[in-house]
This record gives structure tokens, sequence and C-alpha cells, in this order.
């Protein structure tokens, strides 16, 4: 990250937090609900089978950039499937960069091809070793890995949603991040129960075994992009919520947060990490805004 970006977000948090502002910095767009895979875990892709146009992603991410906006995400379904008159996801990434986002950063399952340099930060999803990720995403792990391996100057960091199936493999995965020389981080978020998907969500003592895993692994100095405190948090449940630094907007529609706030109950049992992150530093916590310091530009 360029150091004038970085002083100007943190000019955004300091007034955040002085003036207890309500403004975005984040912001995630939904290119498409399509998807090559159907995993246990997803209650939200093939739904529509729609993509966005060229046209409306240029002018919703213009519309961020001027309200404020300067950290952008892509997502699917399956972001690398997007494409529209010939343009792609590389295409997207590059008129965010021009447009002035300080971050783009994309979300995928790796089943395809990961040559995407213009990205930041480059999220690949792998949920837990050979066994339970297959058993989570179907017989993919191989062939992930094969992409992984070819993959050169991309800054890639394993996206690993913690549930019942996996949550007793975060070691092996976090070993696996810190010795593939094409891994720079993993970043960790916890089963958040949309309807369908509520037998993987953890008890409470499922998700405490599990926080004190990746407890564990910071301090032996694994590339993990998470705040400790954030985790302690999680843990008791208790942080400002909906965030209001964050939006997702998915086919023209905008959502606080996440899309989980559309649905009755589901905010409470929320498991984005990021969340909890953004609440703490936006509310000026100086443990959170300490390790962030420590640990966000250590992998951007």
């Amino acid at each position: 990250m360029k150091s004038r970006h970085f002083l100007s977000l943190a000019f955004f948090g300091f007034k955040t937090i002085l003036f207890r502002q309500k403004k975005p910095i984040l912001a995630t767009i939904i290119l498409t609900d399509s998807c090559n895979l159907s995993c246990r875990h997803c209650a939200v892709n093939n739904i529509t089978g729609r993509m966005l146009s060229y046209r409306d992603v240029l002018a919703e991410m213009q519309a961020f950039y001027r309200e404020g906006v300067r950290i952008l995400f892509f997502c699917g379904g399956e972001t690398l499937l997007w494409q529209d008159g010939g343009k792609n996801i590389r295409d997207l990434m590059k008129e965010a960069k021009k447009m002035g986002f300080y971050l783009v950063n994309l979300v995928t399952n790796g089943t395809l091809e990961l040559n995407i340099p213009e990205a930041d930060v480059l999220f690949l999803s792998l949920d837990g070793n050979r066994e339970s990720h297959n058993l989570i995403r179907g017989d993919t792990y191989d062939q992930i890995m094969r992409n992984l391996n070819r993959a050169e100057n991309c800054n890639i960091c394993i996206y690993m949603a913690v549930n019942k199936l996996n949550y007793r493999h975060i070691e092996e995965v976090c070993q696996q991040a810190k010795e593939h020389p094409h891994l720079r981080s993993i970043s960790f978020n916890f089963h958040t129960p949309y309807p369908g998907t509520e037998s993987l969500t953890l008890d409470a003592e499922e998700k405490r075994v599990a926080v004190a895993a990746i407890k564990k692994m910071i301090v032996k100095g694994m590339p993990i992009f998470n705040l400790p405190s954030a985790l302690d948090t999680f843990l008791e449940n208790h942080w400002s919520r909906p965030c209001h630094q964050c939006v997702v907007s998915e086919n023209k529609q905008r959502y606080l947060c996440g899309r989980c706030v559309e649905i009755d109950g589901l905010c409470r049992q929320c498991g984005y990490l990021f969340a909890v992150e953004f609440s703490l530093l936006c509310a000026g916590n100086p443990r959170a805004i300490y390790e962030m310091l420590r640990t966000y530009l250590k992998y951007i």
C-alpha cells in the first residue's frame, strides 16, 4: 500500500472515531451469483444466473468512489466466471485502479486460472485439508492446488470459512499457508448460518476450540490476516453491528455491512471477522488499532 493511501485511510479512521461517522470505506460488488460449484455452506449461488453488465459495474464503482469508498472487493458466485462483451475481471480491476481505489481485491474458489496480478489481494477459498475441503466444496482440492502452483506474481491469501466439518484442521491449513511459495497469508471467517446451512454452525465450545487454534497459530508466527482482539470479541458476540463502514452491492441493491442484515436474526449469528475488526477499529479500540498496524500493513 502506498504511504499516502495509508495516511488517507488513517485520516478516515480518525474522523470516524472522533465524529462517529457512518460513512463506508469498503465496498463489495457481487458480479454474479453464477458458480461452477455447489458448496455445502453456500446459500447464494446459482439463484438467478445473472451477470452484471460491464456498464453497470463501472457505474457502481464510480458511485462508490464518489461516496468515499477506497477499498473495493469483487465477489460472486464465482468471480472469475464474470464476463461481458469481451471484458473480464482483469479489465474491471484495471478500471478500478484508474478510478483511484487504494485496494482492489477479489474472492475466488480457485478452480479457474489464478493469474490476476492486478489484485492487491486475491482471496482464495480453501476450506481445510483435502478431505474436509472436498467434503464441503466437491472434488476440487487438487485442481485448486494445481492452479496455485502455477500462479506467480500474485498476493494470494487463503480464505477459510470455519465450520463443523473443518474446524479441527485450522493448524494444518495455516502450515500450508506458511510453506507454500505462492501463498502470502491466511484469513479466517466463521460460518454464518444462512437458511439451509444451519447444520454447519459451530456450537459455543467448538468456536472456543477454533479461536484457540487460530490464536495459537498467531503466537507461532503463522501468516494470519486476522486480529486477535476481533477473535476475542467474536467469541463474546459483543460488537456494534451492522458495520456502517462496509457495504455490499448486488444487482443494483445495496446492503449495509452484508446481505445477512436482510434475514431476521442472522446478524446476531454473524461469522464475518472483517465486520468485527472494522467495528473495533472504527470505535477507536486501541488494541485493535495496534494489531491492525502490525497485521494489515504486513500482508497488503
